[in-house]
């Protein structure tokens, strides 16, 4: 077997890698132990509750307000909501919403 350029130079730097090197290369599925194949990709189960995925209208100014906080952003809405009814009931804002108009 012919001797193959290191990947890792004197400092610790990683090497461009070429064409050559990259059909050398296995899928993980042929290198990783099965232990570690089992683990990858599996999402753990959640703490809390499940959330349900769904479709949302909100106005512009919100979610931009939302997602201007940074990543979490749809959690932080959660929490909001979570905290808004536990003074409010959903039907007491439809009818105070409906009277506005």
């Amino acid at each position: 077997m012919a001797s193959r350029k290191p990947l890792i130079d004197a400092d610790g730097e990683v090497r461009e890698l070429t064409a050559e090197d990259m059909a050398k290369f296995r899928p993980a599925a042929e290198v990783l132990p099965l232990s570690l194949r089992k683990k990858l990709g599996v999402r753990g189960p959640q703490k809390t509750p499940i959330k349900e995925r769904i479709t949302i209208r909100l106005s512009r100014e919100v979610v931009e307000q939302f997602r201007a906080s940074g990543e979490g952003w749809q959690t932080r809405v959660d929490a909001a909501l979570r905290e808004w009814l536990k003074s409010h009931s959903p039907t007491s804002a439809i009818a105070s919403f409906t009277r506005k108009k």
